[in-house]
């Protein structure tokens, strides 16, 4: 979407207001898509269940490609939203069924890789097919590879090791005979129970939140930063895209590197590399916004660490911090809870975005041109990249003060304090 807006707004086939109110539409759909499916997919066939809902996808892109009404847009890149929503929880799910715990965070950054391997793909092959065949072939092109992706899935994709008779994964058999879960300490109880205490956990709602400002930078930069280069940086279309590129391959490292740093260097502790990405993402994107027109290396260098940063917060906030408090028997649970906050921050963005964009016309040379004013809209991204990191930071001091008052009540309990 974020590759089509300029064609489309040269076009007159839509306004950035409905522009933001189309990526609202879809970010809404995910975020309660997320959530609900999130408590479906501790239940549900892993393979059946995420490569239906990439199927789905699929076929609505390549709807939306032939789609000339903006209410119908609307509804369909909506549903798109829905369905795509079908992917992630299931994905953490059969990490946390397959994974021990203390190989969690290393195993959750090579995964993570997936969202920037897909984002870098997208934002060179849909230029490439815009710029030579419209930009309704960037949706006709995402619905085919989609198509393919689905079928992929369900071949390749593996269920929970319990449907193969294979044992799970971070159990033990205690005293009594009865096995229990060494990661979770709530383990004993039953799925249901287990996602009703995720639902009322403070803290999981603080990371939500946290989540939350963080995508809001995510997806300013991701659906608006090609506009922004276009109109104040003097970027053609596919320069912008190959900038953005920059962007979507740095972020595989950065998701590699904060799930096995967290592991490696700090024994699964999350908080002090949560901060040091968290910094890096303000950097980049003052580089980005904040430096003069064809300073193309600070372009290029801020797009880099904003990446790079943004891959690890996606590890970290995204959903590695949510699933370390689950079990694995809530991990979608966990999952759901934590998109549902990131996406309704990401649908808030959208339309907030294509609000505080305002546009003007200027008469250059007798032609009649549109400027846009990306300001407001600058402010509110940076902000919630700053709030986010404080929230974050809120999280680990509680997290920390609640951890000490379980070691010294056990240690008054067992007569050693």
């Amino acid at each position: 979407m974020s590759v089509v807006k300029k064609p489309m707004l040269d076009e007159n086939f839509l306004t950035t207001q409905e522009m933001g109110m189309i990526g609202s539409a879809l970010f809404l759909a995910y975020a309660f898509g997320k959530f609900t499916n999130g408590f479906l997919a501790d239940r549900a066939n892993i393979k059946r269940f995420m490569s239906f809902g990439l199927l789905v996808s699929a076929l609505i892109n390549l709807a939306l490609g032939f789609t000339f009404s903006f209410w119908l847009f609307v509804v369909l890149w909506g549903a798109n939203g829905w369905f795509q929503s079908m992917g992630a929880a299931p994905a953490i799910s059969s990490l946390t069924n397959w994974v021990p715990k203390k190989r969690m965070g290393t195993v959750y950054g090579w995964f993570s890789i997936s969202h920037n391997i897909g984002e870098g793909l997208s934002f060179v092959c849909t230029a490439l097919l815009v710029g030579a065949f419209g930009w309704r072939w960037g949706f006709i092109g995402a619905g085919i590879a989609a198509v393919v992706g689905s079928l992929f899935l369900y071949f390749m994709l593996s269920d929970k090791p319990e449907t193969y008779g294979l044992p799970p994964v971070d159990e033990t058999v205690d005293k009594h005979g009865k096995e229990r879960d060494e990661a979770c300490p709530y383990a004993s109880q039953s799925i249901s129970e287990q996602q009703k205490t995720i639902l009322k956990n403070p803290l999981v709602w603080l990371v939500g939140i946290s989540s939350a400002m963080m995508y809001v930078s995510r997806y300013a930069i991701n659906n608006w930063a090609i506009l922004f280069l276009q109109e104040h940086k003097g970027y053609e279309l596919l320069d912008a895209s190959g900038v953005m590129s920059i962007y979507a391959v740095i972020g595989i490292f950065g998701s590699i590197a904060s799930g096995w740093i967290s592991d490696t260097l700090f024994n699964s502790r999350r908080g002090p590399v949560t901060l040091f990405f968290g910094l890096l993402q303000v950097g980049g994107m003052c580089l980005i916004f904040f430096t003069p027109e064809h300073f193309y290396w600070a372009d290029k260098l801020g797009m880099a660490l904003f990446g790079f940063a943004t891959g690890g917060l996606l590890v970290l906030l995204g959903g590695l911090i949510a699933v370390d408090i689950a079990g694995k028997k809530a991990a979608g649970a966990a999952m759901g809870m934590i998109g549902i906050f990131s996406y309704i921050g990401a649908a808030c963005q959208e339309w907030l975005s294509g609000m505080l964009i305002t546009s003007s016309v200027l008469l250059v040379d007798g032609v009649e041109q549109k400027v846009y004013d990306f300001n407001a809209a600058i402010t509110f991204w940076v902000g919630a990249s700053v709030v986010s990191m404080v929230l974050a930071m809120l999280y680990f001091f509680l997290q920390s003060r609640k951890n000490q008052a379980v070691v010294k009540a056990s240690a008054v309990k067992n007569g050693t304090a």
